[in-house]
C-alpha cells in the first residue's frame, strides 16, 4: 500500500503525540515501530540549479543498466568506497575515502586534530581552516567524496566508542562545527558526508549478531521520541543539511524498531521532505539488509556493495535493482531520482573538469586483489605529498582545543624549570608504528583514535621530544620514566630519578576510543589512578596531562599534590609541539570543555548503553532495545536540571589571564513586523523552512582582558526556554551563541550573539512545527554552563 507523504507525516505524529512524557513514564509499546513515509520525495536540485539539470541530462542518457552502476559499490575498486566507471558516457566513477580527520590510509598526508578537540576550541575559523585543509588533501588524492563530518553519534553516552569521531554531545555546538566543516571541506572541492543518520549512538551491538543457536539477533534498536529526535539528534543534521552537504550516511543501528537505511520516516520524512535533503542518502558499509525495500524508503547508495566487509556476497541492490523496474516492483522514476541526487553534487562542486587522479597509495586496495574494475579508474601519480604546510593549522588547532582545567599557584606555565620529570605511557614516541591500532597502543602517545575515523601517521611529534627540544633551550634537565606497571610502585619506581624529586612532575594519560566497541570505564586506560597516586606521593608538582578519546572522571582532580590538569584530547601529528606551546605560555590557553566531567562514573547513569550479558545471550531477536528516557536530558543539560554537582562543568577551561563581561543587552531586530509563535509558510529550502533562520533577536556583551597577558575568551551564551507541563522536561539552560575573541591586556571588545527563530522554539509533536512558546525566555551569557556573568529577559511574542 503506498502512502501519500503528507498524510504519512500527519499519520506518524499520531504516534509521536504520546511520546511527550518520557522521563517520568515511558511506554516502550510506542517504538516498536516506525510510521511509513512514501513515496521518497524527488530532489529538485535547489541550490544546485545549474548542476542538477547537468545531472538531469546526464542520468537521461544512461541505459537502467548504467542507473544501477552510479547507485551500487563495487568492492574492486582503489577505494574504501568505489562507484564503477561508466566508460560510454567518459564518467570516471567515485572514490570514496574514510574519514573524519584524514585521508585515513594514506601516505603523505595530514592527520589532524578530531572533531572532539576541534570542539573543544571552540573557534568557528579554526574548524573552517581545518576543513578547508581536509577537503584540499582529499580532493589532491583523487578522493572525490570524504565520509565525514561526524553528527552521530552526538555523545549521548560518555562510554560511546566513536564520540571523539564527532564534536559535542551539545547539539548547537556540533551543528556549528558541521556547517563550518561542510562548507569548508566542499570549497576544496570534495563532496562531504554528514554521518551517521540517527540515533548512532553505541557500538555495542550496531549491526545484527548471530546467536549460537543460528538465530538472527537484529541491531540495536535506538528508541527516541518525536521531540527529542527534533531538538537533540536532528539539530545538527539540519545545520549540515542547509550548509549544502552533498551526502548523509545512514547508520547501522535501528531507530524506533526499523533499521535507519530502511526507516522511510526518517530517511523519506524527516530528511528528505521536512529538511530539504537535495543530496543523496549513502548506507553504512553493510548496514543494507534489503533491496527494492531500502531504494523506496529512501536510500540512493548502497555501499561497499556486496553484502558484507570485502565478500563475494551479492549486492542487495545492482542487477537486482534493475529485476526489479523491469517487473514492475520498482519505478525507474525512483531509479532516475536516485541517480540524479549522486550526480548534483558531482557537477556543483566540477568534479568533472579536471578532477586529480586517483593515487593508488591513498588507500588499500580491496583485499579482494585486481578485479575487472580496477583498470577502468583513473590513476595518477602514487605517494603524491598532499601535507603542504597544513602542520601549522594542526598545531594551532591542536593548542586551542587544549583545556586547562586546574591550575594551583600558577604552576602553569613553565619558566624554564631546573628539572622536569615525565610519566606515563602516553609521553613517548610510538613503538608499534604509526597506524594505530587497538592492539598498539600500550606505550606511545595518543594522537588519534581507531577504527575508520583515524588516520596514517607521516610523522609525530610526541610530548617528550617535544619536552627534550624546549629543555635544551632552557638547560633543563629531563628525566622520564614511561612504564605504568613500574610507576604503580612508588616505593621502587623513582630510585633511577635524579635530582629527586624533579622541580616538576608531568604524568601522561591516555585513553584509547575506536569504531567497533565502546569503552568500559570513564577513568584513563594502564592504571591511570594509581599512576597519579603513585607520581603524586613523591612529588608536590604534579601536573596531569590527558589525551582521550572522550571524557575521563578524575578521582585525583584534587589530590593536594596535582597542582595542574590539562585535557589535550587527540591532537593529531603536532601533539607534542602543540602540548608544548600551551605548558610553557607561548600560547594562552582558551580551550573550553565540549562536555562535562562528573565526579564519577555512576553520575553517567542516565545514559547507559545497552550492553548486559543477558542481552548478549538472548535468543529474542529484537532483544536490544535502548530507550532514550532521559530524553533532551544529556551532559549538562541533565546535571542542570537535577542540580547535580560536577568537577568540570559543560563550557569550562582557565588561561593563563582573565576576563569580565559587561553590558549585557538585548534587542528585537525581526523586521518582519510581528513575531508570530509559528513560523511563516515557505518553500522547503534545504535545512527546512527557511524563516526557521531569521535572526529574531540580537544579544550583546562587552568582554575585557582584565589581566596581564594576552589570551583568548570564549564567551557563551544560553538561553533559558519555557517549560511546559505535561511534556517531557525541558533543559534549565540550552547553549545558544559562542565566540572566540582575542584581547590583550586592558582591551575590551563587543561579542554579538544572533538568535534565529529556531534558537528560541521547540519542537512540537501535535503540531509537527518549531513553536515559539509563551512567556519569557532567560539570557545567561558567561564563560561556561555554570559560570554566568550577566542575565537578562526577553518576551518574543
Amino acid at each position: 500500500m503506498k502512502f501519500n507523504s503528507k498524510n504519512c507525516v500527519l499519520s506518524g505524529s499520531v504516534v509521536m503525540l504520546n511520546l511527550v512524557s518520557q522521563v517520568l513514564s515511558w511506554d516502550h509499546s510506542l517504538f516498536t515501530s516506525s510510521p511509513p513515509v512514501y513515496p521518497s520525495p524527488e530532489t529538485a536540485g535547489i541550490g544546485w540549479d545549474v548542476a542538477f539539470a547537468q545531472a538531469d541530462a546526464f542520468v537521461g542518457n544512461l541505459t537502467l543498466e548504467e542507473k544501477v552502476t552510479l547507485l551500487t559499490g563495487v568492492a574492486q575498486g582503489p577505494c574504501i568506497g568505489n562507484i564503477a566507471p561508466i566508460p560510454r558516457v567518459s564518467f570516471p566513477g567515485l572514490c570514496l575515502q574514510d574519514g573524519p580527520l584524514s585521508i585515513r590510509q594514506a601516505t603523505y598526508a595530514s592527520v589532524f586534530p578530531a572533531g572532539l578537540t576541534a570542539a573543544a576550541s571552540w573557534d568557528k575559523g579554526l574548524i573552517y581552516q581545518r576543513g578547508l585543509y581536509l577537503g584540499a588533501e582529499f580532493k589532491a588524492k583523487g578522493a572525490h567524496v570524504a565520509l565525514g563530518p561526524v553528527a552521530g553519534p552526538l555523545g549521548r553516552s560518555g562510554y560511546g566508542g566513536r564520540g571523539w569521531e564527532g564534536f559535542s554531545p551539545d547539539p548547537y555546538l556540533t551543528g556549528i562545527a558541521m556547517e563550518q566543516t561542510i562548507s569548508a571541506m566542499q570549497l576544496s572541492g570534495v563532496q562531504a558526508t554528514a554521518k551517521h543518520f540517527i540515533g548512532n549512538e553505541q557500538e555495542t551491538q550496531r549491526n545484527p549478531s548471530l546467536s549460537d543457536k543460528n538465530v538472527t539477533i537484529e541491531a540495536v534498536s535506538s528508541n527516541i521520541d518525536d521531540r527529542t529526535l527534533h531538538e537533540l539528534y536532528l539539530w545538527p543534521f539540519a545545520n549540515a543539511v542547509r550548509a549544502g552537504v552533498s551526502s548523509v550516511m545512514c547508520s547501522y543501528n535501528r531507530l524506533n524498531s526499523s533499521y535507519s537505511c530502511q526507516n522511510s520516516k526518517a530517511l523519506n520524512g524527516i530528511l528528505k521532505e521536512e529538511l530539504g535533503f537535495q543530496g543523496y542518502v549513502m548506507s553504512d558499509w553493510g548496514a543494507v539488509h534489503a533491496g527494492v525495500a531500502t531504494a523506496e524508503a529512501g536510500l540512493d547508495m548502497n555501499m561497499p556493495g556486496p553484502m558484507g566487509f570485502f565478500t563475494t556476497t551479492p549486492s542487495f541492490w545492482g542487477s537486482n535493482l534493475t529485476m526489479a523496474v523491469n517487473n514492475g516492483s520498482l519505478s525507474e522514476a525512483r531509479i532516475d531520482d536516485m541517480a540524479r541526487r549522486i550526480m548534483t553534487p558531482y557537477f556543483h562542486l566540477g568534479q568533472d573538469l579536471d578532477y586529480p587522479p586517483i593515487d593508488l597509495e591513498s588507500g588499500d586496495l580491496n583485499v579482494l586483489g585486481v578485479q575487472p574494475y580496477l583498470d577502468t579508474f583513473k590513476y595518477g601519480p602514487a605517494n603524491v605529498d598532499v601535507r603542504q604546510t597544513h602542520a601549522q593549522l594542526i598545531r594551532e588547532l591542536a593548542a586551542a582545543g587544549t583545556v586547562l582545567l586546574k591550575n594551583i599557584d600558577n604552576t602553569l606555565p613553565l619558566k624554564a624549570p631546573k628539572t622536569v620529570g615525565v610519566f606515563g605511557n602516553d609521553a613517548g614516541d610510538l613503538i608499534n608504528g604509526l597506524y594505530p591500532m587497538s592492539n598498539n597502543y600500550e606505550y606511545g602517545t595518543l594522537a588519534v583514535g581507531g577504527g575508520s575515523g583515524t588516520g596514517r601517521l607521516t610523522y609525530i611529534v610526541s610530548p617528550l621530544d617535544a619536552l627534550k627540544d624546549r629543555a635544551t633551550g632552557d638547560g633543563t634537565l629531563v628525566q622520564y620514566l614511561l612504564n605504568n606497571t613500574l610507576l604503580s610502585d612508588p616505593t621502587t619506581a623513582f630510585a633511577s630519578i635524579a635530582p629527586s624529586p624533579p622541580e616538576v612532575c608531568l604524568v601522561f594519560l591516555k585513553t584509547w576510543a575506536q569504531e567497533g566497541d565502546d569503552r568500559t570505564t570513564l577513568l584513563a586506560d594502564w592504571n591511570s589512578t594509581t599512576v597519579v597516586e603513585s607520581v603524586a606521593s613523591y612529588c608536590n608538582n604534579t601536573v596531569v596531562i590527558t589525551h582521550s578519546g572522550g571524557l575521563n572522571v578524575m578521582p585525583w582532580a584534587k589530590h593536594p599534590n596535582v597542582t595542574a590538569i590539562v585535557a589535550a584530547h587527540l591532537p593529531g601529528q603536532e601533539s607534542g609541539n602543540s602540548l608544548v606551546d600551551i605548558l610553557y605560555g607561548d600560547v594562552n590557553p582558551s580551550g573550553k570543555l565540549p562536555y562535562t566531567i562528573a565526579h564519577d562514573a555512576t553520575d553517567y547513569a542516565f545514559a547507559d548503553i545497552a550492553n548486559s550479558t543477558q542481552l548478549q545471550e538472548t535468543e529474542n531477536p529484537n532483544a536490544w532495545q535502548s530507550d532514550f528516557r532521559e530524553g533532551l536530558l544529556i551532559d549538562y543539560r541533565h546535571f542542570d536540571y537535577y542540580n547535580r554537582s560536577v568537577l568540570y562543568e559543560f563550557g569550562f577551561g582557565l588561561s593563563y589571564t582573565n576576563f569580565s563581561m559587561s553590558n549585557l543587552n538585548i534587542r528585537n531586530v525581526y523586521g518582519g513586523g510581528k513575531i508570530t509563535s509559528r513560523p511563516l509558510p515557505a518553500p522547503i529550502a534545504p535545512g527546512g523552512n527557511p524563516t526557521l533562520y531569521d535572526v529574531l533577536f540580537q544579544v550583546t556583551v562587552v568582554i575585557t582582558n582584565t589581566g596581564s597577558v594576552g589570551g583568548a575568551a570564549i564567551p557563551q551564551l544560553y538561553l533559558s526556554l519555557p517549560q511546559t507541563p505535561g511534556e517531557n522536561p525541558t533543559p534549565v539552560k540550552v547553549l545558544r551563541g559562542f565566540e572566540r575573541v582575542s584581547l590583550q591586556p586592558g582591551e575590551s571588545t563587543t561579542v554579538t550573539y544572533d538568535l534565529m527563530r529556531r534558537d528560541i522554539s521547540h519542537w512540537d509533536t501535535r503540531q509537527q512545527e518549531w513553536i515559539i512558546r509563551a512567556g519569557s525566555i532567560g539570557v545567561h551569557a558567561g564563560f561556561s554552563s555554570r559560570d554566568i556573568r550577566s542575565v537578562g529577559s526577553f518576551s518574543p511574542l
